[in-house]
């Protein structure tokens, strides 16, 4: 059973940054998994933000934050998801999940492709 947990939310003024960590466990190698991050602002639904995959450090990412967000992992069990130049808009409560890697890299960004959840940690960013 693999379990991910989040850490690093917390409140930002706009233009800020934020990194967020995802701490996996459960096997003794994640070869062969993907660890995805999503978002869910109020009132909207939960959306994609970032995914790596574990064996070949591959980034994906969502159009709408390239550039400002960038995914990385050590080489124990975190991903982790440096987050700046933050905007409002960004404010929402933010999930790591974890999958098995897919041949089809476009199905990270869906959420059927991710077995394991996090509880989610709250980003909030000021104006």
């Amino acid at each position: 059973q693999v379990q991910v947990t989040e850490r690093g939310g917390g409140l930002v003024q706009a233009g800020g940054s934020l990194r967020l960590s995802c701490t996996a466990s459960g096997r003794s190698s994640f070869s062969g998994f993907v660890i995805g991050w999503f978002r869910r602002a109020p009132d909207k639904e939960r959306e994609f933000v970032a995914a790596i995959s574990w064996s070949l450090e591959t980034p994906y990412y969502a159009d709408s934050i390239k550039a400002r967000f960038t995914i990385s992992r050590n080489s124990q069990s975190t991903v982790y998801l440096q987050m700046n130049s933050l905007e409002p808009e960004d404010t929402a409560i933010y999930y790591c999940a974890s999958g098995r890697e897919q041949t089809n890299y476009n199905n990270y960004g869906y959420e059927d492709a991710y077995e394991w959840w996090g509880q989610g940690t709250q980003v909030t960013v000021s104006s």
